[in-house]
């Protein structure tokens, strides 16, 4: 990474901070590791670790299964060393659950979450030695699973893709669930007092009407296909919005304010581009006229493969 982009980065995150967002998220996964690198140099350089709130996350593979408990924590330790920190706020749980492992790619059973040594058993270990303060788990998987997730009460947290194309549909059995209905959740969730942290609020890019990332080309989640189809979405959503509101400040809106997610998790290029994100929080919810419009049975049915 040159010098510049680096500078770019702690632009980024100075001006997000100025601006009162407190909670930055990453993962271990990101990048291999540079991401939380980035992170932790940025908020050294700004001298601001101790004033701030950071998520990770934790991924297993197939390798790790035999001994769960062991990888969570080497997992975790490792990104305390490339973040530059002794704990973290939040450490979620990053593989989708499953009724049994691989049933999705990289998913992980109910057992391996909630059985003995398995990934709860990690979590609370690390908790009671003060390394995180709270945890969290990825509302990917199928419904069922999810359920005996969220009735154990142990999670207080969890990750789920929100964004205003669950309008066309509450569930989306291609971006990494089976039978997941993200609205459900988001509802069990806060009535258990989880909090949700919305997740692809930009649908991946497709809200903005980018070009796929090349990450896009690659990840067995939310792949190539299904950006497609939403960037179809996203184009059918300009045409309905009314003027001066926008797909991306639309999304973050009904996330923020008509599902009320406790927190948005949304990438940032530019300043400029925080600067938008927290003026269109402050909006308020959409209004009725626009959810009437958009709650369409017509454009739920229509297809947009």
């Amino acid at each position: 990474m040159t010098g510049s982009q680096v500078e770019h980065q702690i632009e980024v995150i100075s001006r997000a901070f100025e601006l009162g967002i407190d909670h930055f998220d990453t993962a271990a996964t990101y990048g291999n590791g540079a991401s939380e690198r980035a992170l932790g140099h940025a908020l050294s350089e700004l001298k601001i670790h101790d004033r701030v709130q950071i998520g990770t996350k934790v991924r297993l593979t197939i390798d790790d299964l035999s001994d769960i408990e062991s990888a969570v924590r080497r997992s975790c330790e490792s990104s305390f060393e490339r973040l530059g920190v002794d704990r973290v706020a939040l450490l979620q749980l990053h593989n989708s659950v499953t009724a049994s492992r691989g049933d999705l790619p990289a998913s992980l059973s109910v057992r391996d979450v909630l059985g003995d040594r398995g990934v709860i058993s990690a979590m609370e270990k690390m908790q009671q030695e003060g390394l995180i303060q709270a945890c969290g788990f990825t509302g990917l998987g199928d419904m069922s699973s999810l359920d005996k997730i969220l009735k154990a009460r142990f999670f207080q947290s969890a990750q789920i893709p929100l964004n205003l194309l669950l309008l066309f549909s509450g569930s989306d059995a291609t971006a990494g669930s089976v039978d997941v209905n993200y609205l459900e959740l988001t509802r069990k969730c806060l009535e258990d007092q989880v909090a949700v942290i919305a997740i692809r609020i930009m649908a991946g890019g497709a809200l903005t009407q980018h070009a796929p990332s090349p990450h896009t080309y690659k990840t067995k989640f939310f792949t190539l296909d299904v950006f497609e189809r939403d960037s179809k979405r996203s184009e059918e959503l300009a045409k309905i919005l009314p003027s001066g509101v926008t797909p991306p400040t639309a999304s973050i809106r009904y996330v923020l304010d008509t599902l009320q997610a406790t927190t948005a998790l949304i990438g940032f290029n530019c300043p400029e581009q925080v600067k938008e994100a927290v003026q269109a929080s402050q909006h308020g919810p959409l209004e009725q006229e626009i959810l009437g419009q958009l709650n369409n049975p017509r454009l739920a049915e229509k297809d947009y493969k």
